[in-house]
């Protein structure tokens, strides 16, 4: 029986990456949307209508978030924090705006709960070899040549 030690490795940092781009483009062009598509007055406006606590705050903080927080797991770049702060954002979505309607889109939370998920699971495991985080941590091990 030979060592999948390193396949394995491999595989799961394949894996991180595939998930961290993907729900990074997703939380991008959400964001983004926010940002330049609707703008903070009228993110602002969407939130108070959704009865949304302090929605001139939320409503800019979380089109910030989701588009500098999308952006950091697409390169993989302080990916823990970033999927905290995109989970805690879905977990907010799912409390306060897509529980009442139910699991089932097109208004229901079965996607923002999807997120949440994959959120989650970054925020435990980290980027991956494959990130930038990756390079910072493999640097952080390497001794110092000239010490």
């Amino acid at each position: 029986m030979t060592d999948t030690t390193p396949l394995t490795a491999r595989r799961i940092d394949s894996g991180l990456a595939v998930l961290r781009i993907i729900v990074g483009i997703i939380f991008m062009v959400h964001g983004g949307q926010k940002l330049f598509v609707f703008g903070f007055a009228g993110v602002s406006g969407a939130f108070a209508q959704m009865g949304i606590p302090l929605p001139g705050v939320t409503g800019p903080l979380v089109g910030l978030m989701e588009f500098s927080g999308g952006f950091a797991l697409v390169v993989g770049l302080l990916t823990r924090l970033s999927a905290l702060g995109l989970g805690i954002t879905m977990l907010g979505a799912i409390v306060m705006v897509h529980a009442a309607a139910g699991f089932f889109l097109p208004t229901g939370y079965e996607f923002a709960l999807a997120l949440l998920g994959a959120t989650i699971t970054l925020a435990l495991t980290g980027a991956g070899s494959y990130s930038i985080d990756g390079i910072i941590a493999r640097r952080r091990n390497v001794p110092n040549a000239t010490a």
